[in-house]
């Protein structure tokens, strides 16, 4: 038992528990401003390069965010397919306690397989109820569809729970959050209740001003710099010029272990599934650009998502070069450390302040396009022409902003 309680010791000093943790939530159609359900997903990994892979290998296409390392994309962490279906998860610490199966963190591998088969919630609980088990997962699983289901699957090795985000007695503003702890599991148990209570109150604010979109998710969530615990928000702490003024940083939803994010936007009952878009920050999201991808019949997605120079994605490997700045500190203790004025100052040259202008064009034009193909028709040649768009806006505009070259 001694043993046992030193290497849980030396696992917390060590840092173990710093990369643990996504923050995620769903909303449902019911309650968004156009009617249309929403995944999030703000994911926490110790791998740092992220990318998007497009598969045609199951019943359904899909695009799905993969490990940079991972080839062949055998492991999904976020993504949908062309049925509307799209799922995410966060990893949960109170479910499989004290269970000794050693088959685990199969969750990447599920996801997959649930993207090449599922078309709906009502499919992916059949395709719970038949996977193998045990299935090697702790999980909140959370998936949308394009009949506007709306779930949570709180799962472990051999069952799961689900969690329907349209029952108002369940969720009464329309909306649930998860990081890493599960409701049905053990009580007071698992990770990241701060970040869940940061991401309630961001939440509820925004509902009752009935400002439950994907902009609000992408650079109001995911950049969030407010601390529930604590009560310290970080932009009302602005330091006056670029000279290194450090911040504690941890226990925050942005970390020095966030890594992407992804807020899968469904479609109304009726539309085509077509049209379900996928809006991403492919990298460390307090120095990435946000942007938008569909599927095409090709398979083609903007370059700078994708693998290039190491298999490593362009945009995401910008946004790393920049983090650097805000990390400076490599020894010991230092990845907790936050250079605050390598984000924001006062002077305006912090590069929240430089990516803003950007990613609000590239947003911008995104929704404008999305929305000329509501009222007509998903155009492939018209995404392709984006896509284009997209990758030389984005890589002349962080050469402009930061000198860095193509």
């Amino acid at each position: 038992m001694s043993k046992i309680i030193f290497a849980l010791l030396f696992l917390l000093l060590s840092g173990y528990t710093y990369c643990l943790g996504c923050t995620t939530a769903i909303v449902s159609g019911k309650f968004t401003p156009d009617g249309r359900p929403l995944l999030f997903k703000h994911r926490d990994t110790s791998f740092e390069q992220n990318r998007l892979m497009y598969f045609d290998d199951g019943k359904y296409t899909y695009i799905g965010l993969v490990n940079s390392a991972d080839l062949e994309g055998r492991e999904i962490w976020a993504g949908f397919n062309s049925a509307g279906f799209a799922i995410i998860n966060s990893e949960s610490y109170n479910l499989n306690v004290g269970d000794t199966t050693r088959l685990r963190d199969m969750e990447g591998i599920l996801m997959k397989k649930a993207l090449q088969q599922c078309s709906n919630v009502d499919e992916f609980s059949e395709f719970l109820d038949r996977y193998e088990k045990p299935a090697g997962v702790r999980a909140n699983f959370g998936v949308i569809d394009a009949q506007g289901g709306a779930a949570y699957f709180e799962t472990g090795n051999y069952g799961y729970k689900k969690i329907d985000v349209n029952d108002q007695a369940i969720a009464p503003f329309g909306y649930l959050i998860r990081t890493n702890f599960s409701a049905t599991g053990v009580p007071d148990a698992g990770y990241g209740y701060i970040r869940y209570e940061t991401a309630r109150i961001l939440f509820a604010n925004a509902a009752a001003a009935d400002r439950l979109t994907p902009r609000f998710m992408l650079q109001e969530v995911s950049r969030s710099l407010y601390h529930s615990l604590t009560g310290v928000d970080l932009y009302q702490d602005i330091p006056e010029d670029e000279r290194a003024h450090f911040v504690f940083f941890e226990d925050f939803i942005p970390r020095n272990s966030s890594v992407a994010t992804t807020v899968i936007q469904g479609v109304l009952p009726g539309e085509p599934a077509g049209l379900t878009t996928m809006w991403t920050i492919p990298g460390f999201q307090l120095a990435t650009i946000a942007l938008p991808v569909w599927i095409t019949a090709d398979g083609r997605l903007p370059r700078v998502v994708t693998a290039g120079r190491e298999n490593v994605a362009p945009l995401c490997d910008l946004g790393l070069s920049l983090k650097a700045k805000c990390f400076p500190v490599k020894r010991g203790s230092g990845k907790r450390y936050l250079n605050l004025s390598a984000l924001i100052n006062r002077k305006g040259t912090g590069i929240i302040q430089k990516i803003l202008p950007l990613e609000q064009k590239i947003l911008y034009e995104g929704e404008n396009v999305l929305e000329s193909w509501r009222k007509s028709k998903f155009s492939d040649s018209e995404a392709i022409q984006f896509y284009d768009w997209l990758d030389d806006t984005i890589l002349n505009g962080y050469r402009e902003c930061f000198g860095t070259p193509q």
